[in-house]
Formats: C-alpha cells, structure tokens, sequence
C-alpha cells in the first residue's frame, strides 16, 4: 500500500483526505517493530493515587464507572463489558498518575517479557487474582504488562436508543426521552502521554510491547526532524482494533494527559455530560468529532484535575494500515465541535508550567527551543 502521490478526488486509503495529507516518506518511521518481544492485547487498567477515595468513589459513580471492589487503601473501577477492572485509585498522600497496566495475549507472554527485561514475574493484588511484570518506559513512567486470573463477568449495558434516518423509520409512535443519568462505561480506551523523550519512548513501546503506528504528527517546517506525535495501536493481527490505545506525544512534562473511556452512543455522551455539569464538574472540551480515530468526544476535569474523555464510535483498523502522516495543529484536532480550549490544550500559563518549560530546556532530551515554539505555533494554529 503507498501513500507517496494522493489522488483528492478518489481517496485509495483510510489515511487520505482529512486523516492525513500523505503517507510516510522514504527514510521516516516506519511505525512498527521487525521483532518485538512481545506483543500486548489491549490497555487493561490505569492506576492512580488520591488522598480522598471517597471523592474519587463519588465521581467515578457519577462519571458512570461501576466499583468493582473497596477497600479502605483501594477503590478498583471497571466498566460494563466483560474484562479485567479498568481503573485503580490508591490511597496516597498527594493526587498522581502512577502509570498504565497492558494486557498480556498469553500467559507465557510474562515469562518471555521478564527473560528479555531482566524482570520478574510477580502475583498482583487484582481482584481474581493475576500476575505481572513491572518495567519503566524510556520517560521513567512505571508500566505493567499483566495477565489475570479471571475476567470479570459483563455488566447490564446503557440502552441503545433507535433513531429514526430520513426515509428509514424504526421508531414510531413513541418518544425520544434519553434519561439523564451517569454515561454508562463500557470499557477504557485510550491514554494518552506526554515525553521529553519522543522518539525514544515511541520505540520502546513498539519494541517492546509490539504496538503499531497508526498515525504519525509533525510540526510545521520541521517533518525531516520527526514526528512529534504518534496514535499507537495494539497489533491483533487481522482482528480489527481501536485506532490508537496509546497516544505519545513529545512535550516539557512527562506523564499523564487525559484517559478515554467508551459509552453507547452520542446521547449517552450528551445526558451524562449534562449530568456531570448539573453536579458541578468542570467540562473541558466538547462535544465533538476528533479526526485521528474519528471518535465523538466529550472531556470532562475529576475532582483532582485529571482529565478524562466519554467516547463513542471510534475507528478500528487490522495491521496492515501503514501510519498516515499529518501536520499538528490545534484545528486538526475535530472535525466539528466547538473550539479547542486553552484547558484543554495545557495552554494556560502558570508558575508550574513554567518551571516545567525551564527543566526542560535544560536537560538532556528532545525539547529545544525550536522544537517549544514549533509546538507553540501549532496549538495556536
């Protein structure tokens, strides 16, 4: 499959028109590894600490989690589909991401990522039990790749509404009324990251974990120094799967952006948020439609100021889509929707973030000042 010479008029791949303005060019990234050591299912669960579990309970119920267990150090948070938990909040003494957990395809899998790493293979305190392998990425963050004893049984979902579509009428005589409750989650998503290690810390996960590239973004006039943002996928073969379960993308801080987990449908993202907004939670961008992943999307700031997104119908793609190859840009980010917020972006200037700006610059990593203001010029662009 090429994506050297784009036809407007008769897109030929996935990734033409607005997913990107052309494929990868001769010597770039070819965003997957030859030989990885293993490769990883799926995202299983993101793991936090917080002071208050009580707080952090009431907002998961309301932002349509379902508890899986509670203790007085864990609170564990799955979503309706059958699986392993999707979320665990720790008790600690400040608010912090501590890092993802990956689902291993195969038991074996743990052994074979433990001889490579130089790990060991540890029993996980996991509600059913499970075992895993802990590592750092290339930017410090703490990674598990997991495997669990037993999946959790699927829950009741949220109900699907039956719209009616021009001549095609599958609801008559009966009303519209969503109910406007919590937007039930299905499953988590996505995260996404920041590194002052870009390139690094994209190798080590397809290296190491065998995920793949599904779109690559670049700063303007700056292509031939690399991608500065990568959609990465799991590879299941010719099972097709969410566009990207990792977003990376370089930056001055290091770790956790925002966590995507999916509802049913548009008008569960649309009662649940005013749901969320009638107990005064903070929106910090949506409603809209993104264009890497083409998910609908709504973005919404927990108690602790950690971003989290509702999303529904998102793209699925197998393993034989090449990356596409796109501009950064602020307006690149939705096909519709109302205009991105300097909230949402990071954009709003602070003490914090300016010493993170300065650290930065100082060290011995990939953010110089062509490369800050390249990402400047493009979340304003």
């Amino acid at each position: 499959m090429s994506h050297t010479s784009v036809n407007r008029a008769a897109p030929q791949t996935p990734h033409q028109d607005l997913h990107s303005e052309q494929g990868c060019l001769r010597g770039e990234h070819p965003g997957r590894s030859r030989n990885p050591v293993i490769k990883v299912a799926d995202l299983a669960w993101l793991e936090f600490e917080k002071p208050d579990l009580d707080r952090a309970e009431v907002f998961a119920r309301d932002f349509g989690f379902a508890i899986v267990a509670r203790t007085e150090g864990e609170l564990w948070l799955r979503g309706t589909f059958a699986g392993s938990p999707c979320m665990v909040i720790r008790k600690g003494r400040t608010s912090r991401f501590i890092g993802p957990a990956f689902r291993a395809a195969e038991r074996t899998d743990l052994d074979r990522l433990a001889r490579a790493t130089g790990s060991t293979v540890r029993d996980i305190g996991l509600p059913g039990g499970g075992q895993s392998v802990a590592l750092l990425d290339p930017s410090g963050l703490p990674v598990r790749v997991v495997h669990c004893a037993e999946q959790l049984p699927e829950l009741p979902e949220q109900q699907r509404l039956i719209l009616n579509f021009g001549t095609d009428h599958r609801r008559t005589n009966a009303t519209q009324r969503p109910p406007r409750e919590p937007s039930r989650i299905q499953r988590l998503g996505h995260v996404v990251l920041e590194t002052r290690v870009f390139a690094r810390t994209l190798d080590w996960y397809l290296d190491t974990l065998g995920m793949i590239v599904s779109d690559f973004l670049f700063l303007d006039g700056q292509r031939g120094r690399g991608p500065t943002m990568a959609f990465v996928r799991c590879d299941q073969g010719s099972v097709a799967v969410d566009h990207h379960t990792l977003a990376l993308h370089l930056g001055p801080g290091t770790g956790y952006v925002h966590s995507a987990y999916q509802v049913t449908d548009l008008d569960a993202i649309g009662a649940g948020g005013e749901y969320l907004a009638e107990r005064g939670y903070q929106r910090s961008w949506g409603i809209g439609r993104h264009i890497q992943g083409s998910q609908l999307f709504d973005y919404w700031r927990d108690p602790d100021h950690f971003m989290l997104e509702h999303f529904a119908d998102g793209d699925l793609f197998s393993c034989d889509l090449e990356p596409g190859w796109a501009p950064m840009s602020a307006s690149g980010l939705a096909q519709w929707g109302p205009p991105v917020t300097r909230d949402f972006l990071g954009a709003s200037p602070s003490p914090a973030k300016l010493r993170e700006v300065m650290t930065a610059l100082r060290g011995d990593n990939e953010l110089d000042p062509a490369r800050l203001l390249g990402l400047m010029k493009a979340m304003s662009s």
